[in-house]
């Protein structure tokens, strides 16, 4: 988010100044460590709220540190919306640290008490922290619409899996392939590999010899072709987001524009002045 949006609020004429030195400050390396280190250890705090004799031995400074977190997360939120504004709901990133935040300060008593526990959802602001993590997220959310086709082949693919697992299979297998949902359930468990020699197929073997010509090939499209499209599309997607051209960058401190400013104007007022001196 940083250099982008203090690109944008620098070149937005009418902003108060101190504006753009609350941005920088804001989203300086230092005060991001600070965030970083602080999610880091949200993060194992709420690990250790998990163990009752944790909690029984260390519950009140646990909650303690907790709500300090989550009061240095609220104030990077407040500072950020006084400097950028409106500008602040521009990029998702924010809206996410906004609403990841925003859940936390709800109190959790009655009808409400289950969002106790999406505080976990704090961790996840790491992926809006850390460039290298957000650079990940970016590609994924990029590669979306090449995944949906893939997505689409895949689905036709398993529903016709299913539909003939359950007329061949599902006689002597009803748990396994006596509905169509239970064919989805256990194709997909073949694709993935888990027990699906031993668990599925042989057993299905020992009554249908021949099964091993249904489930080769299923497993050889399913596992092999189409998950592989699914991780080649991300890459080449990633390939694609680094070899594009690097934006041209803003300087970051907006007090070395204004020196720079400044400097020009004293150069040219003393060029001004140089004609009548000479007189």
């Amino acid at each position: 988010m940083s250099e982008n949006d203090l690109a944008q609020l620098l070149h937005r004429r009418g902003v108060a100044t101190w504006r753009f030195h609350l941005a920088t400050w804001v989203e300086s390396k230092r005060v991001q460590r600070v965030i970083i280190s602080l999610i880091i250890l949200n993060a194992i705090i709420l690990g250790c709220e998990t163990s009752t004799a944790i909690m029984d031995k260390l519950g009140f400074w646990l909650v303690l540190i907790d709500k300090v977190c989550l009061a240095f997360f609220t104030i990077e939120i407040l500072l950020k919306l006084i400097a950028y504004r409106m500008d602040f709901w521009r990029s998702g990133w924010n809206v996410f640290d906004f609403l990841v935040v925003g859940i936390a300060l709800i109190p959790a008593a009655g009808a409400w008490s289950v969002l106790r526990a999406l505080r976990v959802l704090r961790i996840m602001r790491l992926l809006t922290v850390v460039p290298s993590l957000r650079r990940v997220v970016a590609a994924f959310l990029h590669s979306i619409p090449g995944l949906m086709g893939v997505v689409s082949v895949m689905a036709i693919f398993f529903y016709v899996g299913a539909v003939l697992a359950t007329r061949l299979f599902g006689e002597q297998f009803p748990d396994w392939f006596g509905s169509l949902g239970a064919s989805l359930y256990s194709l997909f468990q073949i694709m993935t590999l888990e027990s699906w020699s031993m668990g599925i197929v042989r057993p299905v073997m020992e009554v249908y010899p021949w099964a091993w010509m249904f489930f080769i090939p299923f497993i050889m499209i399913a596992t092999f072709t189409i998950l592989n499209l699914f991780i080649g599309i991300i890459v080449s997607t990633m390939q694609e987001l680094s070899m594009e051209p690097a934006p041209n960058k803003t300087s970051s401190k907006p007090n070395k524009i204004l020196d720079r400013i400044e400097g020009d104007l004293a150069e040219l007022k003393r060029q001004l002045r140089e004609p009548s001196d000479r007189s």
